[in-house]
C-alpha cells in the first residue's frame, strides 16, 4: 500500500498557520492534521479528540516513559503538549498525509525519528505585517506584542531549517503554493511506483 508523507508546518504566532492548514485539510481528504495530547484542562467549546487529546499529567508522564512521542514540550513550565509516534505512523501506513502544525523546536524533533519527514515554514510579508495581525487581536496590552515580536524574530530565523517556504501576503496565494508542496510530493518517483506498480510493469512488459 501507498504509504503518505509527514509533514511539519511552523511559523511564529500571526503568521496564519492555522487558517492555511484548516483550509488545506478542508479542501483535501487525504490530508489529516494531528491531534496532539495535553494536559491542560479542556475550555469551553473544545471536545476531546478533535481539538485536543486531554489526559492527566501521569498519563502523559506514561507515555513519555514509553517513548509514545515523536516530539513533546512544556509550556511555560505547566503544562505538557506532544504529538502521538503511533497514530501518526498508523496514519502514514494507511495511505494519508500527515501534518504537524509545530514550532520550530518540535519540527527538528521529528525529523530527528523521521528524516523522511518535509518541512514547510510560512513566513509573513513584512515584521510591519506581522505587527499589525498581533495589534490586530486587540486582546494585549503593548509590552506583550513586544515580547511576542521579539519572540517571532528568533522564531523565523529558523526558516532554513525548512525544505520548503511560504511567504504568507495573500491568503489564496499562500494556500496554493501550500498545496504543491503536497501534491509534489506525491508525485515523488517512490510514491508512484507504489500507487502504480501494475501499470509501470505493463508499459514495460515486452
Amino acid at each position: 500500500m501507498q504509504t503518505g508523507t509527514l509533514f511539519t508546518v511552523s511559523a511564529p504566532s500571526g503568521a496564519g498557520k492555522t487558517s492555511l492548514v484548516k483550509a488545506l485539510v478542508d479542501s483535501d481528504s487525504q490530508v489529516t492534521v494531528s491531534v496532539s495530547h495535553t494536559t491542560r484542562p479542556m475550555r469551553p467549546g473544545e471536545r476531546d479528540g478533535v481539538n485536543y487529546h486531554f489526559v492527566s499529567r501521569d498519563e502523559f508522564l506514561d507515555m513519555l516513559a514509553r517513548d509514545a512521542f515523536l516530539e513533546h514540550a512544556q509550556v511555560y513550565g505547566d503544562n505538557y503538549y506532544g504529538t502521538s509516534r503511533a497514530w501518526v505512523e498508523e496514519t502514514l501506513a494507511a495511505g494519508r498525509d500527515v501534518v504537524l502544525e509545530i514550532d520550530w523546536q518540535g519540527a527538528t524533533q521529528v525529523r530527528r525519528l523521521m528524516p523522511e519527514t518535509v518541512g514547510i515554514f510560512i513566513l509573513p510579508p513584512s515584521q510591519q505585517a506581522l505587527r499589525e495581525r498581533l495589534t490586530g487581536r486587540g486582546q494585549d496590552e503593548q509590552s506583550v506584542i513586544d515580547k511576542r515580536m521579539a519572540q517571532a524574530i528568533d522564531e523565523m530565523s529558523h526558516y532554513v531549517e525548512a525544505d520548503y517556504l511560504v511567504i504568507n501576503d495573500n491568503f489564496d496565494r499562500a494556500l496554493a503554493e501550500l498545496r504543491a508542496v503536497v501534491v509534489a510530493q506525491r508525485q515523488r518517483l517512490q510514491r508512484q511506483q507504489q500507487r502504480h506498480g501494475a501499470l509501470l510493469q505493463a508499459l514495460l512488459r515486452h
